[in-house]
């Protein structure tokens, strides 16, 4: 009776704690603890969450519960500028990511119980194990969505693989594989592999980001992009198929002949150096996965010792070769910085291990990212960092200043600290903002001290007032400066904003445009023969489109021209002549509203009708190309005029007119006075004034711009001897100007003045001609 009444005590114990858990579970409401509305908007929450983050901070706050309460603050913060957790909460009341599948994997499995105790299956006979809270309980840990891929699983997997699996309800491939895929998770999430499980009925739109149109399949993820497991679901294919996802250059073999050579690149490479001794002759998956997640802080080399002359480096540093070592070198290549030796060698100790180990002794300031790790902003008082930067020059062999800089860094015991270094000559503008305008620090190395205030580079600082050259003396002085540093705070006297450092290490342009090429090969080269045809089809259908576009316009271009040409007979050289009279390009007016055909060019007429809109209002980018002509030349310089020009009428920017001379002379000459040397002024002594030729002048005028270019004729033959002496007494004139009796010359020298036309237009449409500016339009009377 006794024991009976002890076992319902109990009973009644276990049933009270049940529900005070339920009940302090419920009490916790993130919406008060905000002090928000259920309606608050994000900014809202957010402004909440600062005000009570800093009215209730441990470090502010010295109440006993404050940290109790800020703990809460920080938990309903969470949960409530997740827009899907606070979805959960309001629909669910738990702020659980996986309550809405939960609840929907309940329904789901409390109609199958119905259905199944309605019909009599028996289970345990069919063996079918689609029992989801059963199954679901190795994956669920696991389980992504499409805001965890995007915002966590994407950025790490440039530090770590993943290996996902895509699955589905009543999918019997997967609950085949679901044994092997057990197996395997154990084993490589010990490694460092990232796991991830997508639910394609329940995350579709995940699932078709990644390109999983069927189930079970699995895919690997690396640097954000994505590649497909295509070989049978075994242990050993699944390890293999991690391993070909990582870089092959991750780690370099080691030996005798290369290990000097390998422990030497510090300097270049401004990392430590790694090399792993082992007795197995492949490099371990945990080794090259740690190399992969290290790869921008260290360099890697793996020692197989049962290698013949290994014994060599084994015996120089002491190595047992029975377990695995892993010796870390940095600015001393003769002795490892640190060792760690252990048989059982597992990620979290190599983690620790690196850790400790990530930067150099004194390292040098290469980017601002590193220059951001090794010296931190200072958060508050008791998160001071400190750096001691040294400015030196560039040098292929360790200088003696920054070998005393060293051994300095080495001695150092606070860890405050932090020995950087820099090249002023790489990094010119950094430096200067350290040292003083004067000649003492030229060509010399200086040591300042200096503390970062904020992330737009202001800082604190204190230079040495003497060159560093690495003396017992100067050490001296930088110890006193810490040991004072240590107590007063005020020692750093100086401020300055530094600027961004620039990056030493990065690839040049073309590198990065060819790794880039390189990239976007591969990845179509992987869409083209391995991922889902179904993500193709669109790309395929676009590039057989134009494929098909293209070669039918050819096609019909070639069988019309063939045709064009069947039909015309070849005319004899009397018909070809007259047919060419004919078609003797026809110039008509502005308003004219006549198709052009071929050999077709428009001219109108530039007069006070036309002259505003053809020039003075005319469209910016466009220009006007005006033939200055005569009645007695128009004809035979309009036909030249056509031919020259025909070929660049199929620019819309391009305007063709013709002026009289006879009628506009004097808006002419007003233009050409502009011109440097391009006509002489004319004036009232000039007895030859009314008699200068420019018949054959062409004009480019850009009405927006208010400028011109100018084509002058070259004189032929025939005018030189028709001029006679007249051209020596107005030697004065410009080469491409004539008397009035060159008018009488016949249409063969006339036409000859636009020989070079052609040449100039294309000058004119390349902008290399010479530009005369006005400062407005004269009027056209």
């Amino acid at each position: 009776m006794e024991v009976k009444k002890l076992s319902i005590s109990w009973q009644f114990l276990i049933v009270l704690v049940l529900i005070l858990q339920i009940l302090s579970a419920l009490d916790f409401d993130p919406y008060r603890v905000l002090g928000v509305s259920r309606t608050a908007s994000q900014a809202d929450i957010k402004k909440a969450y600062k005000k009570l983050a800093r009215e209730w901070h441990p470090d502010k706050n010295k109440d006993p519960g404050a940290e109790d309460r800020f703990i809460q603050i920080s938990k309903a913060y969470e949960i409530l500028s997740n827009e899907e957790k606070r979805s959960n909460y309001d629909h669910y009341g738990d702020a659980g990511e996986n309550q809405g599948y939960q609840k929907q994997q309940q329904q789901r499995e409390y109609r199958f119980r119905h259905f199944h105790e309605n019909f009599y299956f028996d289970e345990s006979f069919f063996h079918f194990p689609f029992n989801s809270e059963r199954r679901d309980s190795i994956d669920e840990k696991y389980l992504l969505h499409f805001s965890h891929y995007v915002n966590e699983v994407v950025p790490d997997s440039f530090k770590k693989p993943y290996l996902i699996k895509i699955t589905s309800d009543w999918c019997f491939s997967c609950i085949h594989i679901e044994p092997v895929w057990k197996e395997a998770v154990q084993e490589l999430e010990g490694l460092g592999v990232g796991i991830g499980v997508v639910h394609a009925g329940y995350e579709r739109r995940l699932a078709h980001h990644l390109g999983a149109h069927s189930t079970p399949s699995i895919l690997g993820i690396i640097n954000g992009k994505i590649f497909f497991f295509h070989n049978a679901v075994v242990r050993e294919n699944l390890r293999q198929f991690v391993e070909s996802l990582l870089p092959g250059n991750l780690v370099e073999k080691v030996t005798n002949k290369n290990y000097v050579r390998f422990l030497s690149g510090w300097q270049q490479e401004n990392k430590p150096h790694v090399l792993l001794f082992d007795q197995m002759p492949a490099v371990p998956l945990l080794y090259k996965l740690t190399a992969f997640a290290y790869k921008d802080y260290l360099s890697f080399g793996y020692v197989y010792v049962g290698l013949r002359g290994a014994e060599e480096m084994t015996r120089q540093y002491n190595v047992n070769v029975y377990a695995p070592t892993i010796l870390i070198f940095k600015e001393h290549t003769n002795k490892p910085a640190d060792v760690i030796q252990t048989r059982g060698m597992k990620k979290q100790v190599i983690d620790d291990f690196i850790t400790q180990n990530k930067y150099l002794l004194a390292a040098r300031l290469t980017s601002q990212k590193l220059f951001h790790e090794l010296c931190p902003v200072k958060r508050s008082h008791r998160q001071r960092k400190y750096c001691v930067v040294l400015l030196t020059a560039e040098a292929t062999k360790l200088s003696q200043p920054f070998e005393a800089f060293l051994s300095f860094a080495l001695a150092n015991t606070q860890d405050t600290v932090r020995f950087v270094h820099v090249y002023s000559n790489r990094q010119p503008e950094f430096a200067n903002a350290f040292l003083p305008d004067s000649e003492t620090f030229r060509g010399k190395s200086a040591v300042s001290i200096l503390e970062r205030r904020n992330m737009a580079g202001r800082v604190v600082y204190k230079t040495l007032e003497d060159p560093w050259t690495g003396s017992e003396s100067d050490k001296f002085i930088l110890l006193g400066y810490l040991d004072q540093l240590r107590k007063d705070s005020a020692l750093l006297s100086s401020e300055a904003v530094l600027p961004d450092l620039i990056d030493e290490l990065a690839p040049m342009f073309l590198l990065r445009w060819l790794y880039s090429a390189s990239d976007h090969i591969s990845d179509f080269w992987d869409s083209m023969f391995h991922s889902n045809w179904r993500e193709m089809m669109p790309l395929l259908s676009l590039v057989f489109s134009a494929l098909f576009i293209l070669f039918g316009t050819v096609i019909v271009q070639a069988f019309s021209d063939s045709n064009d040409e069947r039909e015309s007979s070849p005319p004899d050289k009397e018909e070809a002549q007259e047919k060419a009279r004919k078609t003797e390009p026809s110039f008509a007016k502005e308003n004219s509203s006549k198709v052009p055909k071929k050999g077709f060019v428009e001219v109108t007429e530039l007069t006070d009708v036309t002259y505003t809109s053809n020039l003075v209002r005319l469209r910016p980018g466009h220009m006007n190309v005006v033939l200055i002509l005569s009645n007695s030349t128009k004809t035979s310089l309009l036909q030249k005029f056509a031919l020259e020009v025909y070929t660049f009428t199929g620019s819309s920017c391009l305007h063709f007119s013709f002026l009289s001379l006879d009628k506009h002379r004097e808006w002419l000459e007003y233009l050409l006075e502009f011109a440097q040397d391009a006509a002489p002024i004319p004036n009232q002594y000039d007895k030859h004034f009314m008699e200068r030729d420019y018949t054959g002048y062409v004009l480019a005028l850009n009405g927006h711009k208010k400028y011109f270019c100018l084509f002058k004729p070259q004189k032929t033959v025939e005018e030189e001897e028709a001029m006679g002496a007249c051209g020596e007494l107005d030697s004065s004139l410009h080469p491409g100007e004539s008397r009035g009796k060159a008018s009488g010359l016949g249409p063969r020298p006339i036409k000859g003045k636009l020989s070079r036309l052609s040449l100039w237009m294309e000058r004119l449409l390349e902008g290399s001609l010479q530009r005369f500016y006005i400062p407005s339009w004269p009027e056209l009377d």
